[in-house]
């Protein structure tokens, strides 16, 4: 049987430092937050190597005095409890006094401080959690604490470490969030020599945003401030269409502390219900400020956690402040729009631009028009009046356009006569000249024109449109013409020959097709083009079909996502892409999959760079299945978005030469078939 015994304090100081310390993010998150309880104004973190060979952090605040520097490093230090009922109303970030001993226990730590009311500073150096010397020293008000050689004394727990560059974008994470938690704190990121983060410091949430995430992100932003039953909820949430594939973008801030709240998350997506597309998620950056007897912050190791002692006040907070917001911004919009279109135009005020619009002399009530492209008009068409009287007549505005207001003065309208009058003769020109062998319109006659053969009448143009008859012609007692001859348009000859015939599309979503004397197919076109372009992809048909854009496209995201990108830029090359590091949680798309618009080339890489995040794995194949996934679903044809015939055909016939595509990536089927008898069955005929 083992016998049980005291563990040494070096043993057991070590064993505690794994709870406290995981990475150098772990160190600056501890000595960040003493900083901030300290009553900083400026802080500066300076990392070398992802912060694993050096750490510095620099503050502001009221220092520790001399004779408590040694004491501060003891396990379970600390000027923030004194006893149990403070555990009832924490208002610090920092209060289990356990931070400086875990980190000297794991680093060669170096302290420099200096209170207000003491001219010369304090050196304190601790190697490994032993004590190497105290003395004085000169140094600024408020305290600089220096951590080099993390785990030099635990070898097996650096090889958990991760690369530089990853430990480093765990860093810049870790001080975004705290940038936004605290904006009335300047805070500076110095990597590598370099700054990356630098927040003005001015109290206002919107330029701490600014400083972190940049102006795209910032720009797209609604504000929020509610208050309910004592809880307040503030800050920004995204608009309905800055909205994100996933839910990285989402921060959460209790009394000054980020958290990880299922129950805020779950109430700001119930707010954006109606508002935003399924899967899509919002982005926010919200603070909830409630009294700290009702929430314990001691219930997770890195206090990144919360329990709430009643879940339903703060939820229906954020819900209805959330929902207050996304609601007053549609409604302004609405306001805006209403107010625009009865406001009367006037041309004296330099803002209002006044479209020019087509004049149509002596309109005749109750007839239509269709638009067509310029041709030789039939002189007997109503459209405008030859008679001179008429011509001569006096302008009047149609009845559904409101009335210009008379404000041009004499001078004026005398300039205007004679634009009418080379108007008249223009249109007098035109109806002189020899009409051209074309498709007559429907038009008010006093005798009904005859229509042409059916061999004979020549094809209109593919992009002129069928004239249509109006009810002007059904007015007229003398037209007893015969029924127009329908004109087969250009988009039904010449159609591509195949073996079973499509008929068209229902809702712009389904091709309905002819499969054989005894059968309908219904095939779902996006599913369809979707599982075609996956196999390509698969085959590498299309993966270097690649478009290099006219203008890069800037992608803002996480931390950790932008780490798993730059991690995974070999994978993103095969699926097409290419992208490449643009700084400070940014990356720069130059080139894109063929089929891939601008909005879709951001979604996929967001997309892919929350699943490569997740999945933290080398499953190369894996990856690259996933990516081909969504490739092919966001560049296939759209469902409810109307296609010409000849895509429905071309598609049909590509499907027919893959008899084995029946189901599309997410594992839906591609068509149903429809057999004539269950038909007749409906119809009662059988």
């Amino acid at each position: 049987m083992p016998k049980i015994h005291v563990l040494e304090k070096q043993v057991a100081e070590l064993i505690a430092a794994g709870e406290v310390v995981e990475r150098p993010s772990s160190v600056i998150k501890e000595l960040v937050e003493n900083s901030i309880d300290s009553g900083a104004s400026i802080v500066t973190v300076e990392i070398r190597r992802g912060g694993v060979t050096y750490i510095r952090v620099t503050d502001n605040g009221c220092g520790i005095a001399r004779e408590d520097v040694a004491t501060a490093f003891l396990r379970h230090a600390t000027s923030k409890v004194r006893e149990k009922d403070d555990l009832d109303a924490i208002l610090t970030l920092g209060f289990r006094g356990e931070a400086l001993a875990s980190i000297s226990a794991v680093s060669r730590v170096d302290l420099i401080t200096r209170t207000a009311d003491s001219s010369i500073g304090t050196h304190y150096s601790s190697e490994g959690g032993s004590d190497v010397e105290i003395e004085d020293a000169g140094c600024p008000l408020g305290t600089t604490i220096t951590a080099r050689d993390l785990f030099f004394n635990v070898p097996a727990r650096m090889k958990f470490l991760k690369k530089d560059t990853a430990e480093g974008n765990s860093v810049a994470g870790l001080m975004d969030k705290i940038a936004l938690s605290h904006p009335e704190i300047s805070f500076r990121l110095i990597r590598e020599g370099k700054e990356v983060l630098h927040t003005p410091g001015d109290g206002k949430l919107s330029s701490a945003i600014y400083a972190v995430f940049g102006k795209e992100f910032s720009g797209a932003l609604l504000p929020v401030d509610y208050t309910l039953g004592g809880i307040r909820v503030h800050g920004y949430i995204s608009s309905p269409i800055a909205s994100r594939p996933n839910r990285s973008m989402q921060n959460f801030f209790i009394n000054g502390r980020f958290v990880r709240s299922r129950t805020a998350c779950v109430a700001l997506e119930e707010a954006y219900k109606g508002a935003i597309m399924v899967g899509k998620f919002p982005a926010c950056v919200l603070h909830i400020e409630l009294p700290s007897s009702v929430v314990d912050v001691n219930v997770h190791p890195a206090k990144l956690e919360v329990r709430f002692v009643n879940e339903r006040p703060v939820f229906d907070a954020v819900y209805h402040g959330v929902k207050s917001a996304v609601t007053v911004s549609r409604d302004m919009k609405s306001v805006d729009l209403a107010q625009h279109a009865r406001r009367p135009v006037d041309p004296y005020k330099p803002d209002v631009v006044v479209k020019p619009q087509q004049m149509v002399l002596n309109q005749p009530p109750k007839t239509e028009t269709v638009k067509t492209m310029p041709a030789p008009v039939v002189k007997s068409a109503p459209v405008i009046s030859t008679s001179k009287k008429e011509a001569e007549a006096p302008y009047e505005p149609p009845v559904d356009m409101p009335p210009m207001p008379h404000t041009f003065s004499d001078s004026a309208e005398r300039e205007k006569k004679p634009q009418l009058e080379s108007i008249r003769t223009s249109i007098e020109r035109v109806l002189e000249a020899e009409p051209q062998p074309v498709t007559k319109p429907e038009v008010i006659t006093e005798e009904p024109p005859l229509p042409q053969p059916p061999e004979t009448e020549p094809v209109p143009p593919a992009w002129e449109e069928t004239p249509v008859q109006t009810e002007a012609v059904q007015e007229n007692p003398k037209s007893n013409a015969q029924p127009e001859t329908r004109i087969v348009p250009e988009t039904e000859r010449d159609l591509p020959r195949m073996a079973h015939k499509v008929i068209g599309e229902v809702f712009d979503t389904y091709i309905i097709l002819e499969y054989d004397a005894q059968t309908l197919m219904f095939i779902d076109k996006h599913a369809a083009h979707e599982r075609l372009l996956y196999e390509k992809l698969k085959r590498r048909e299309e993966a270097a079909m690649a478009q290099t854009l006219l203008v890069p496209v800037t992608v803002t995201m996480d931390k950790n996502e932008y780490t798993a990108v730059l991690q995974n830029l070999s994978v993103f090359e095969q699926a097409g892409f290419d992208v490449e590091d643009f700084g400070s949680g940014t990356v720069l798309v130059r080139s894109a999959p063929l089929n891939l618009n601008g909005a879709d080339i951001k979604d996929s890489v967001l997309e892919m760079a929350g699943y490569l995040e997740e999945n933290k794995t080398d499953a190369t194949t894996e990856h690259m299945d996933w990516l081909y996934h969504n490739i092919a679903c966001r560049a296939a044809i759209k469902g409810g978005n109307a296609s010409k015939k000849e895509e429905l055909i071309a598609l049909a016939e590509e499907l027919e030469a893959n008899p084995d595509v029946r189901y599309c990536p997410h594992g839906r089927p591609i068509y149903v078939m429809l057999k004539k008898r269950t038909l007749e069955k409906e119809f009662g005929r059988v």
